[in-house]
């Protein structure tokens, strides 16, 4: 799959697509049905597909505090479009001039002259262009002016209710990975290459992998039971996310996972962690000595979990 860096990268070969656009933050069953069908679409009209995403996100742009946590960075955004089949991502910054560009004339440089789209698939509560005064009505009419059709995404229901990346963050935020697992149609996971951290863990006697999230924070905090996918082995483990309000309260999330058993260099590696069980909420010790303490009966706990509910075993 070719990921498309900016406007200013698009080419000629670019041109004559089927498109969507939209977050798809942790690329959901519902983005799925909607993925599915611009790749059906595709196939029909012998076009590629091509999902248009913004980096940041708008609502991290305006309020970057306040705006939700996402499921996913970009990177794994990236790797879930392209296992679905999607041929291109157009990954456009979103930048003090885009926020100030009117709707036609956003149409107009992504869809007409970027893109060359000749069919767009989009939701009906679609807003876009300065001050979001596009919308789903707005972009079909142009589509008449300028020769590509418009059809309007049908919503995904589970359990009575919309598949949403809003609905999924609730569950995870409730520890409810069952459902969160139905509505993405995978368990919950996050990835992400190990970096260095403190070395706290290791002086404490149970040393961690760190992870770098790539994003401001993640849609839960706690302690939790995971497993951990390292290329083809899938091991046990027990993670921390959060600010580490003993250690120094950082103001970003922080993802570190103690793996069981495990003593091997993996720095620089990517790694896996699925979430499957919370132990505790993320809290603040009165000394390290407290918070070690803690860490060992998280082990413990996490440990006497996994082993009733998750056999570690080689991928296939």
């Amino acid at each position: 799959m070719e990921l498309i860096r900016g406007l200013h990268n698009m080419r000629p070969r670019h041109r004559g697509c089927i498109t969507t656009i939209g977050a798809f933050d942790g690329v959901h069953h519902g983005h799925q049905a909607i993925l599915q069908q611009l790749i059906d679409k595709g196939k029909e009209l012998n076009l590629p597909t091509t999902v248009v995403v913004f980096e940041p996100l708008p609502r991290e742009y305006f309020a970057p505090l306040q705006a939700p946590a996402r499921l996913m960075s970009f990177s794994e955004k990236f790797q879930a479009l392209k296992a679905l089949g999607i041929d291109r991502v157009l990954r456009i910054r979103f930048t003090p001039d885009l926020k100030d560009m009117g709707a036609k004339e956003f149409i107009q440089q992504v869809f007409v002259k970027g893109l060359g789209a000749r069919y767009i698939i989009a939701g009906d509560d679609l807003r876009f262009g300065r001050n979001r005064g596009g919308d789903f009505d707005l972009l079909k009419s142009e589509g008449l002016i300028h020769g590509f059709d418009v059809v309007a995404t049908s919503t995904l229901k589970i359990r009575d209710d919309r598949v949403s990346s809003t609905r999924i963050r609730k569950a995870l935020e409730d520890s409810d990975f069952e459902l969160a697992e139905l509505l993405l149609g995978k368990p919950y996971s996050i990835a992400g290459r190990v970096i260095v951290g403190q070395q706290l863990g290791r002086q404490l006697g149970a040393p961690t992998a760190n992870i770098a999230l790539r994003r401001l924070r993640a849609p839960m905090s706690g302690v939790y039971a995971v497993e951990v996918e390292i290329g083809q082995r899938s091991l046990k483990g027990v993670a921390n996310v959060g600010s580490r309000p003993t250690v120094d309260n950082s103001l970003k999330a922080i993802l570190e996972v103690h793996i069981l058993n495990f003593n091997e260099d993996i720095y620089g590696k990517k790694i896996k962690v699925i979430f499957r069980k919370k132990i505790r909420d993320e809290q603040k010790f009165d000394s390290i000595d407290q918070l070690k303490e803690q860490i060992y009966r998280d082990i413990q706990t996490g440990r006497q979990y996994l082993s009733q509910h998750i056999s570690a075993s080689a991928k296939p």
